[in-house]
C-alpha cells in the first residue's frame, strides 16, 4: 500500500518519463532486433518483459532494461552457429538461468570494483555514441540499423565513414526537416514556460507527433521529393487478428538440449548480460538526483527472470540498457512505476495501434536520442573530469575514446585497465590495511584511514560503512592521509550526508586536506546537536583518546 501511494504521489514525474523511455525503446526494439538476424518482433517482446517484469522485479529506481546493442553481435553468431531462433531461444532460457543462480550466490558485488572515472567515461563515451550514430538516422540516411554501438558496422564500415557519406552524399530534405524541427521542440520544452504549458505532455511527445504531421503535410502537398518513405518510418509487425498476433511468437526448442553448443553460448550470454547490467546500474545509481543504492543481486535475480520469460516466448536476451536509463533519469522519472509504465505502453501500442506507430519518422526519434546523447557527453563533464585531477582524468577519457572506437564492454575494460595502472602506480610504497570488528548500538566507532587510500578500497570501506549499527557514534579520521581516491571519497559523503542520517548515526569528519571539498568539522550528523551535548564533548575528544574507540589502532 505505502509503494503504490509513492508512486501515485510521484505519477506526474514518471507518466512523463515513461513516455520518453518508450519513444526512446521503440526503435531500439526493433533496430537491435534487425542488427542481431532476429525476428522484428522478438526485440519488442524483450522491451515489453524489461519494462514490466525486470521493473516490477528490480529494486532500481531508474534502470531499464530491454534488448542491448551490446549483445547484437553475439545473437547474431550464435543465431547462425545453432542453425536456428528456436534453439537460440533455448541459450536464452538458459542463460536468464545462470544469472538467476548468480543473484543467489551474490554474485552483484563486482560492480562496487567499478572506479567512477571509467562509469562516468563510459557514459560519456556512449553520449558521443549516440550523436555520431543519430546524425545519419536525422538526415535520413537509415542505412546501419537503430541501436548499434560497435565502430564497425556488419559490412565494414564505421562510425565515420557512415557520419561522412550521410553527411557528403545523402541529406533527405524531409527527413532533416523532422529533425531539426523536432530538436527545436525539445529545447524549447526545457524551457520553465513551455514546461509549465505542457504540463505532464513531455516535449518529446510533441516532437514525434510534430514529425508525423509535418511527413503528411509533405504528402498532403505532393511534394514528393520531401515525403519520408515507408524505409525511414517505424515499422512494427502488423497482426490483422487476435490469432494472428499470438502467431508472431517463437517457442524455444528444446529437443536441443543436449546440444553443447547451446550451453557455450548461454554461458557468454551470461556473462556479457550481468556485466553490462551491473554496469548499468552503478551508472544509473550514481545519476540518480535522490541517490539511493541499487541492490546488484536483486538486480541480478530480476534480470535472470527477466531472460527466462523472454527466450520462453521469443524474445532477446536482456540487460539493462544505458541508452534508456539515461533518457528516464533526464526526462526525471522519480520511482521504477517509470520503467513498468513504458512496458505497458509497448505491449498495448503493438496490440492496439501499430498502424500509428508505423507512421513515425525515424528522423525524429532520432532528434530525441540526439538530445539524450548530448546530455551524457556535455562540455561540462570533461571540465569537471580535468578539475578532479589525473587519476580521474585519464582513464575517463581513455574509456571514452577506447568506447567510440570499439565497443562498450571493450572500452570499459580497457579503461579499467588504465585506472588498476594508475592506482598501482600510486600505491607503489604504500599500502591500505582496513580491520573490521563486530560494532553493536551505541558504541564508539573509530576509522583510521592510512596514508594511500585507492579505488581498491572502495568496496571494504562501502561495506563497513553499510553495516555500521543504528545509534552509533562514528569518527573517521584522515589525519595521517595523503591520498584519498575519489570514489572513496564520494562514498564518505554519501555516508555522511545521506545514509547515516536515516540510521540515525552520528558522524565527526577530522583531517580531511581542503582540496577534497569535504570539509573538516567536529560534526556532520543526523540531528543538530547542542554545544554541550554529550556526544558532540564525547567526540571532540576521540582523536586524543584513540584508545578508547574500536576500529583503527594508533598508527595504523
Amino acid at each position: 500500500m505505502n509503494t503504490l501511494r509513492k508512486y501515485a504521489a510521484n505519477l506526474k514525474y514518471d507518466l512523463p518519463a515513461s513516455i520518453v523511455v518508450f519513444l526512446v525503446a521503440l526503435p531500439l526494439c526493433l533496430g537491435i532486433a534487425l542488427a542481431s538476424g532476429a525476428p522484428l518482433f522478438s526485440g519488442m517482446i524483450a522491451g515489453i518483459i524489461g519494462g514490466i517484469v525486470i521493473g516490477s522485479l528490480s529494486n532500481s529506481h531508474t534502470s531499464v532494461s530491454g534488448p542491448a546493442a551490446g549483445l547484437t553481435a553475439i545473437v547474431l553468431a550464435a543465431i547462425t552457429q545453432l542453425g536456428s531462433y528456436e534453439v537460440f531461444l533455448l541459450a536464452v532460457v538458459l542463460a536468464g538461468a545462470l544469472q538467476l543462480a548468480l543473484g543467489l550466490l551474490r554474485a552483484g558485488g563486482i560492480a562496487d570494483f567499478i572506479p567512477s572515472s571509467v562509469i562516468r567515461g563510459m557514459l560519456t563515451g556512449i553520449g558521443i555514441i549516440i550523436i555520431l550514430k543519430q546524425i545519419p538516422h536525422a538526415v535520413g540516411y537509415d542505412r546501419e540499423a537503430e541501436g548499434s554501438l560497435s565502430f564497425f558496422d556488419p559490412s565494414g564500415q564505421t562510425t565515420f565513414s557512415n557520419l561522412w557519406i550521410a553527411l557528403k552524399q545523402y541529406i533527405h530534405p524531409g527527413a532533416t526537416l523532422v529533425a531539426l524541427v523536432a530538436i527545436a521542440i525539445l529545447i524549447a520544452a526545457e524551457r520553465p514556460a513551455v514546461k509549465r504549458f505542457l504540463g505532464v505532455i513531455p516535449g518529446a511527445l510533441v516532437a514525434v507527433i510534430a514529425g508525423i504531421l509535418i511527413n503528411s503535410a509533405f504528402a498532403a502537398a505532393g511534394a514528393e521529393s520531401w515525403i519520408i518513405q515507408r524505409g525511414h518510418l517505424v515499422d512494427i509487425p502488423v497482426a490483422n487478428s487476435l490469432t494472428e498476433f499470438f502467431s508472431i511468437f517463437t517457442l524455444p526448442d528444446f529437443s536441443a538440449w543436449n546440444n553443447p553448443k547451446v550451453y557455450t553460448v548461454a554461458l557468454t550470454l551470461c556473462a556479457v548480460a550481468s556485466i553490462e547490467t551491473l554496469l548499468c546500474i552503478e551508472a544509473m545509481d550514481r545519476e540518480d538526483p535522490f541517490k539511493r543504492t541499487t541492490n546488484p543481486n536483486v538486480e541480478l535475480r530480476a534480470q535472470g527472470i527477466g531472460n527466462i520469460l523472454s527466450g520462453l516466448i521469443g524474445g532477446l536476451p536482456m540487460t539493462s540498457v544505458i541508452v534508456r536509463s539515461s533518457a528516464n533519469v533526464n526526462a526525471g522519472a522519480r520511482t521504477k512505476a517509470s520503467t513498468i509504465l513504458h512496458g505497458v505502453f509497448l505491449l498495448v501500442s503493438v496490440i492496439t495501434i501499430p498502424q500509428v506507430l508505423n507512421l513515425i519518422p525515424l528522423s525524429a526519434l532520432a532528434a530525441v536520442l540526439l538530445m539524450v546523447g548530448y546530455k551524457l557527453a556535455k562540455p561540462s563533464i570533461f571540465k569537471q573530469m580535468w578539475h578532479n585531477g589525473k587519476y580521474q582524468w585519464w582513464p575517463f577519457i581513455i574509456t571514452v575514446v577506447a568506447i567510440v572506437l570499439t565497443d562498450l564492454l571493450t572500452g570499459v575494460l580497457i579503461g579499467l585497465a588504465v585506472s588498476a595502472f594508475s592506482i598501482l602506480y600510486g600505491n607503489l610504497k604504500n599500502a591500505y590495511y582496513f580491520h573490521e570488528e563486530e560494532y553493536h548500538e551505541g558504541d564508539l566507532i573509530r576509522i583510521r584511514l592510512s596514508q594511500e587510500v585507492s579505488f581498491l578500497n572502495k568496496a571494504s570501506i562501502k561495506r563497513t560503512l553499510d553495516h555500521l549499527p543504528t545509534g552509533s557514534n562514528v569518527l573517521i579520521d584522515a589525519s595521517d592521509t595523503a591520498y584519498i581516491d575519489f570514489d572513496v571519497l564520494e562514498i564518505i559523503r554519501d555516508f555522511a550526508a545521506v545514509k547515516a542520517p536515516s540510521k540515525g548515526i552520528n558522524v565527526a569528519l577530522r583531517g580531511f586536506h581542503d582540496r577534497y571539498d569535504i570539509g573538516d568539522a567536529d560534526f556532520v550528523h543526523c540531528e543538530t546537536l547542542a554545544p554541550d551535548d554529550p556526544v558532540r564533548t564525547l567526540f571532540t575528544s576521540l582523536a586524543n583518546q584513540p584508545s578508547a574507540v574500536k576500529g583503527f589502532p594508533p598508527g595504523m
